[in-house]
């Protein structure tokens, strides 16, 4: 097989959730990458830096002093009109934060890879949700991930829609269970991803000389509010367009991206909802309580930010309960998730649904097959109340 051929064809690699992200970077081919390690995101950057120093890219790689000089470099990089990128995880993503606003703010189409991680104190390195929900409401579209051929796709499909929409976008793995966890991975054809993402071609720089704009402006009252509302008005078209670069995606791939996966919930009574890495598991439980004769199922977000709150309200609206399992804590509430169900549930409108709160996984604790089994048991017994489960 010639060169040029073999950029055209599916090849099939054993890789981790973040080795597979750093391969989608390197077939998007971005201009600037500005890299700062934090585990579990290190192998995100040290593969990609590994890429670069092999010659297999031309990435302008920067390397800078800490998480918030990393997203202050990549504004600086999109803004003047470069394709830029980064990554982070936990204490790193709080650290950037001041800067976070400032991306969707300003409509930069900034990709960052995140493998999210518990937040300190104490010091924990393994993987939850709490990290990136902290920052779940900063305008950037949040796409979580289960397996490591998620990473891998999720990259791909988050850099055309951000460029496409004029909105930064998270792709999201759980640390350590999905971003060090070696799996089969279906790597599509270099020529194949470039022809899918296209050239980056913004619509403003700062480096263009002959169309001089100002970016970073003064907003008082009389207009901050409009900018905000304007902001609002953009994000929720991200719905429509990730649903239809999914479906693109899925020509070329052969593999099926949506809001959101129904596992075996059209007839079910009692349906699993969360996010991540743990549903394999649920999947699993699902099954085995099938061959029981169980009518259980599991619905698996996929899009978190913006939320499909109708849609979600419409998949679940046939159940007799539901179960939210939450990978983060909401201290003196109700956590993130679980808060968004309950909002669909109010706007399928049809009757209220008996939905309960269980958090799990807090600090990369194991989650068993046995504790799904028995949150499904939960809800076959009636025991739905208004207070959160902890699954430890």
């Amino acid at each position: 097989m010639d060169k040029k051929s073999s950029k055209n064809k599916t090849s099939i690699k054993a890789l981790s959730g973040g080795y597979a992200m750093a391969e989608a970077l390197r077939q998007i081919h971005p201009d600037v990458m500005a890299v700062y390690p934090i585990t579990p995101q290190t192998t995100i950057i040290e593969t990609y830096a590994k890429f670069k120093a092999d010659g297999l890219v031309e990435t302008e790689i920067i390397q800078v002093e800490s998480e918030h000089s990393a997203m202050s470099a990549t504004i600086g990089a999109c803004s003047a009109g470069a394709r830029a990128v980064t990554a982070s995880s936990s204490q790193g993503l709080l650290h950037m934060a001041e800067t976070l606003p400032v991306v969707s703010g300003l409509g930069l189409p900034i990709v960052m890879c995140v493998s999210s991680r518990a937040l300190s104190a104490p010091l924990n390195i393994h993987g939850e949700h709490g990290d990136v929900m902290a920052i779940r409401d900063f305008g950037w579209v949040q796409i979580f991930g289960e397996q490591a051929q998620d990473a891998y796709d999720n990259t791909i499909i988050a850099l055309r829609l951000a460029e496409m929409a004029g909105v930064p976008v998270m792709p999201i793995m759980d640390g350590f269970h999905t971003s060090h966890t070696t799996e089969r991975v279906e790597v599509l054809g270099d020529e194949i991803i470039q022809s899918f993402v296209g050239q980056f071609k913004p619509e403003n720089a700062l480096l263009d000389q002959k169309n001089p704009i100002t970016i970073g402006t003064l907003a008082l009252q009389n207009t901050y509010f409009d900018f905000k509302i304007d902001q609002e008005k953009a994000f929720l078209k991200v719905k429509t367009l990730y649903k239809k670069i999914c479906a693109e995606y899925g020509k070329i791939s052969g593999r099926k991206h949506s809001l959101f996966e129904e596992y075996k919930t059209k007839d079910a009574d009692f349906v699993i909802v969360m996010m991540g890495a743990t549903a394999g598991t649920a999947k699993d439980a699902v099954d085995v309580l099938r061959a029981k004769g169980k009518k259980v199922g599991l619905l698996k977000i996929n899009l978190f930010r913006p939320f499909p709150y109708k849609e979600v309200g419409s998949a679940l609206a046939h159940t007799k309960s539901i179960a939210v399992l939450d990978r983060a804590m909401a201290f003196g509430s109700f956590p993130p998730l679980y808060q968004d169900i309950v909002t669909s549930m109010q706007s399928a409108g049809s009757r209220k649904h008996d939905v309960a709160s269980y958090i799990y996984g807090i600090g990369g604790r194991d989650t068993m097959q046995s504790h799904i089994i028995s949150v499904f048991k939960d809800l076959e017994e009636g025991e739905v109340s208004n207070k959160i489960k902890y699954l430890t």
